[in-house]
This record gives structure tokens, sequence and C-alpha cells, in this order.
């Protein structure tokens, strides 16, 4: 492992669910350096890499939200594919010209999803690393279409590429689209909590700090050109998830009625070409690397909904435009700043 005084560039573009509050624990530490662009930038993400030269890349730039997707897949295939393939190509040429020693020990990881490999039926075997890609949604097609980018790239140039494909990540700071922070703020709100169809679309659930040291450790000790699915071993219907939550704010912030969160779930209209089932195997990352998730779900799902209980204000923010004019106002003042 490198030393923890190495430092980190952090390129992020700041769309709608980007928030500098996020950032808050790093502000005036000089191991961070925070720029606000784009990775489909190639000029920027250039002169990022001659300045720092970095000894690896990690991609985590993404659009995530498959409902998004849906309605605009453009930016998805922007950002998800002309993105990866620009951001690509910047770190190649990088790589091609660093000395020997350094070409050799450089790294590019591409943090992918769970869903480029399709859906499952309810008794087939979970997803491993060799399961077909066959996404159904724009989002999942945008994904695996960066996967094969990367796949690619290392074939094709040589690129020291790692990719890990993970399933849903729960945890702090998860932007309220999503279904766990959605669920906790609408419950809290006494808004209804929309759950599509009949509630029964599996998904594997990963607590964020797990997925943090899964992608360390790859980065640290994964086989070049390959693949590494991350899971948490937690497959479940989305309903039990919401009743879980559910119960945790039953215990935690009780309703002044005494009902139940629970009676706030409302069924919608499910979504076009919803996946039924994802799973993952993580037994390659486990067997190879030694690496397994620290967090079970009850664990995680507790400290999660604890956050958000405990962090009114940071919901509050990006629920509004407040926290963009804030971005807007620190980011300016940033640049005037002569430490920068």
């Amino acid at each position: 492992m490198r030393s923890s005084e190495e430092g980190v560039v952090n390129l992020d573009k700041l769309t709608y669910a980007g928030n500098l509050h996020n950032l808050a624990s790093v502000q005036g530490d000089a191991r961070h350096v925070f720029v606000q662009g784009d990775i489909g930038d190639s000029a920027l993400v250039q002169r990022l890499l001659a300045e720092h030269q970095p000894r690896a890349v990690l991609n985590f730039a993404a659009e995530s939200h498959v409902d998004r997707s849906i309605h605009g897949p453009e930016d998805f295939i922007q950002t998800n594919v002309v993105g990866t393939f620009r951001l690509l190509e910047a770190v190649r040429h990088y790589w091609q010209a660093l000395p020997a020693i350094e070409k050799e020990a450089f790294r590019f990881l591409h943090v992918s999803t769970d869903e480029v490999y399709g859906t499952l039926a309810p008794d087939a075997p979970a997803f491993t690393e060799e399961h077909t890609c066959e996404p159904n949604s724009p989002y999942s097609a945008s994904k695996a279409a960066s996967d094969h980018l990367v796949r690619a790239w290392h074939h094709t140039y040589g690129l020291p590429v790692l990719t890990t494909n993970c399933s849903n990540n729960y945890g702090p700071y998860h932007f309220p689209e999503k279904l766990i922070p959605l669920m906790i703020v609408n419950a809290l709100a006494g808004k209804s909590l929309p759950i599509y169809g009949d509630g029964r679309q599996v998904r594997d659930w990963l607590y964020v700090t797990d997925h943090c040291s899964a992608i360390r450790r790859v980065l640290e000790a994964g086989r070049l050109g390959e693949t590494y699915n991350v899971g948490g071993w937690n497959e479940k219907p989305n309903i039990d998830i919401v009743n879980t939550v559910c119960g945790l704010l039953d215990e935690l912030r009780p309703r002044a009625d005494g009902q139940s969160y629970r009676a706030q779930i409302a069924y919608v209209k499910d979504r076009p070409g919803h996946d039924r089932r994802y799973a993952i195997d993580a037994r390659k990352i486990e067997r190879e690397l030694a690496w397994k998730p620290a967090e079970t779900f009850d664990t995680g799902i507790r400290k999660t909904v604890q956050w958000y209980l405990e962090h009114a204000d940071w919901v509050a923010n990006v629920q509004t435009g407040a926290y963009r004019d804030w971005v807007q106002t620190q980011y300016q003042s940033q640049a005037e700043s002569p430490s920068t």
C-alpha cells in the first residue's frame, strides 16, 4: 500500500447530484485537489495528468439513475460512453510516455455495475465475471459499452486496466433519487413511499465503505485486464428493503400518530423494462484478493438510517438549489485564491 500522505486529484463535473458539501472533511487538506470538470474534456484531463503525474486513474464518473436514462438517454451516452473513451485516450497517451518503471506500476481502474449483465430468473445462479453482458436499460447499455472500451484498450494498446462490477450501493451521502435514501426522506416528510410494480424485484446491496475497500484492494493487487464482481451477499426484494427502513424509522423516529411508516407505502406502475433480479457472485475477489464485505445488511442499513436522521441539513440542501449556489460561490472563491 502507498503512504497515507499520497495525494488525490478529484475531477468532478458537479452535475445535479454532485455536492461539494460531501468533501467537507478534506477541505483544506493539501493531499486533496478538487477540480470541477468533465472526463470528456480531453484538454483538461491531459493537463491534469501532466501536472499531477498520477500512478493510477480511477473512473467513477457515470450517469447512473435508470429512470433518468429512460427519459433522457443522451446524457448517459455522452458521459458513460464518449466520456470513458476520451478519458481512456488521454490516459493511454500519458501512460505510453511514462518511464519504464512508472509505466509498469501504472493502473487504470474502471468502476462499473452488475446491471450490465441483464436480469436473472428467480432460481438462476448469480452473476459471475464470465456472465454475458445483456443490458436492458439505456443506463446499463451505456455502462456495458464503457466496460467493452476498457477491455479493448487493454487488449489493443496494453493499457493496464482493472474493472469492478458492483451491486447496488447504499450508505451516507447517497443522493435521494435512489431507493433507500428516497424512502427515508419521503417517510420523514410524510410523503408516499412509491414501490414499482409488486415490489418483488431483487437486488444485492453493498454498503458504500465495503465498496471502497474492495476498490482499494483491486487497485493494490488485482490482475491486469481482469474484472472483479463486488457484492454484499445481501440479495433482497425491494419491498423487504422498504419494510426494513420503515421498521428502523418506527424505532428511531416514530410517527407522531403512532402508526408505522409502512402505512405510507404506495404501489405504482412499474417502469419500462424493469430488470427482475440481480445477484452478484463475489467469490473471485474473495478467492484471489482475500476481500469480503465487513458489513451485514442489518448493520449497514441501521448506520444508513441513523446518518440520514442526523444530517437533515444535508438532505434539505440537496433537495433545493441552495447547494448549487454554495458550489458556485465556493468554487469562484477558490479560483480567485492565490493558494489555488
